[in-house]
Order: C-alpha cells, then sequence, then structure tokens
C-alpha cells in the first residue's frame, strides 16, 4: 500500500488536533485548512467535503487498529498483557485517532460511531481465542475500558487511579488469570 501524500496527512493532522483540543464544532474547513497551513482549496484536493474529511480520519483509525490488532496477537507477554498495556493512553498515534473519532461520535456521526463499535468488535476478535469464556473476555474489556478512562481523568480534578509498574503487572496477571485459558 502506498503511503498518502504528506499535504493529505497534514490536512488530517490538523483535523484531528481540532477535533481533540476544540471540539467537532470547531473542526470546520476553515480552521483546518488554517491549522494545517494550507488554502482551503488545497485541503479540498485531498478531502472534497467535511465528510470526506471525517471519512479520511475514520479510515487512518482503521488503519491504526489493524497495526495494533497486528501488535496485540503477536505481543511476546501475550495477547491479553500487551492489550491491557496499550489501555493506558501514550497520546500516540492510535490515541489520538480515538479520542478524535470519539470527538466526531460525540456531535452525532454516524459513521464515527459504527467506526468505534468496530473497532471494540476487532480487538474483541482478536482476544476471544486467549479468553476461556465470553465472561473472561468482557472481563478483559471492562479492565481496559476503566484504564483507559481513569487515565484520561489524570490530569484533571478527579483523580483516577492508574496502575503502573509492580502494580500494573500484578493487575494484568490477576486479569489473565481469570480470564485466560
Amino acid at each position: 500500500m502506498s503511503r498518502p501524500p504528506y499535504a493529505r496527512e497534514s490536512v488530517l493532522d490538523a483535523f484531528e488536533a481540532l477535533l481533540i483540543d476544540e471540539g467537532e464544532r470547531s473542526a470546520t474547513i476553515e480552521a483546518t485548512a488554517r491549522t494545517a497551513g494550507v488554502s482551503k482549496g488545497g485541503l479540498l484536493y485531498h478531502f472534497g467535503s467535511k465528510d470526506a474529511l471525517e471519512m479520511g480520519l475514520i479510515e487512518r483509525l482503521g488503519r491504526l487498529v489493524d497495526v495494533d490488532i497486528d501488535a496485540i496477537t503477536s505481543a511476546a507477554e501475550g495477547p491479553i498483557a500487551h492489550f491491557l498495556r496499550s489501555s493506558i493512553m501514550q497520546n500516540d498515534p492510535l490515541d489520538r485517532a480515538v479520542i478524535a473519532t470519539s470527538r466526531l461520535a460525540q456531535g452525532g456521526s454516524a459513521p464515527a460511531s459504527a467506526a468505534l463499535r468496530e473497532i471494540r468488535v476487532r480487538w474483541g476478535d482478536a482476544l476471544r481465542p486467549h479468553t476461556k469464556d465470553a465472561t473472561g473476555l468482557d472481563l478483559v474489556m471492562l479492565v481496559s475500558d476503566g484504564l483507559y478512562f481513569n487515565n484520561a481523568l489524570q490530569g484533571g480534578s478527579i483523580p483516577g487511579p492508574v496502575p503502573t509498574g509492580s502494580e500494573l503487572d500484578s493487575l494484568i496477571r490477576l486479569v489473565q488469570t481469570a480470564a485466560g485459558r
């Protein structure tokens, strides 16, 4: 697969940043072009409409999830451990794409909502063979959700406990024991 042009990626980066930093309503075509340092015409060359820009972001998310699932299924420490460790946000491209797509979904975008549901299904499909049953898979997914949510609270006035180091290792072992095969 060929790499998308740099200008196209810059526009997506700008759109993603606006969604994360200012929300869906502020992420207009004009604001995205200004943030990307391109003309409105330059943006429209790559993305003919805001809907096309949103689809570009959703496609980016899909590509990042492909890479993530490959990492999950090939992780030396095991898929469950890798998935739980990666549930703690690192401000990496996947985290940023998930947050930006979530902002679109919160603004009423049906394709963004569908994409978020789909990635959850895909993660579940990757983990299912490594859990003993549906309850075990639910446990892994819910612990992942809790780690992600609490990590999002870290900078605010409501502290969220996010285990690190040996505490995280212990949590992972506990979940692997309860959920694993």
